[in-house]
Parts: C-alpha cells; sequence; structure tokens
C-alpha cells in the first residue's frame, strides 16, 4: 500500500528541494510510489503560484485528511 496517493493534501514539514514550500500544503501528484528516477522523492505541487512543483521524501511531508 502506498503512503501516498495522487491527490492528497499534504503539508511540507521539510524541503531540500526549495526551503519556500516549508509551512505549505500542496497535492501529491505521482499515482505510484517513487522510484530511481526522482531519487525516491514524491513530486507535490499547487503549492504556491510562485513556487514550482516540488521533489519530497515520505518523511518531509505529511497527509492533512483532505483529497482533491
Amino acid at each position: 500500500m502506498n503512503a501516498f496517493s495522487a491527490g492528497d493534501e499534504v503539508l511540507i514539514v521539510a524541503c531540500a528541494d526549495d526551503p519556500r514550500a516549508i509551512g505549505r500544503t500542496g497535492r501529491v501528484l505521482d499515482e505510484v510510489e517513487p522510484g530511481p528516477l526522482t531519487g525516491g522523492r514524491w513530486t507535490v505541487d499547487r503549492i504556491s503560484w510562485l513556487i514550482a512543483p516540488v521533489l519530497v521524501h515520505s518523511h518531509e511531508i505529511r497527509k492533512t485528511g483532505r483529497r482533491a
């Protein structure tokens, strides 16, 4: 079972990819578990119009309980 699913709203608690995303919410884009291409990181989008989608590890995000 995947930790996250496409459409899950998540809170970004840490983000090495773009520190401006920390403390913001976004939506998981990935339909499947991330693999070697992304270094095992999830893609999170819809953070802000100023912040592009970011790649984050599972320990850097928390589900908020909302879905798209």
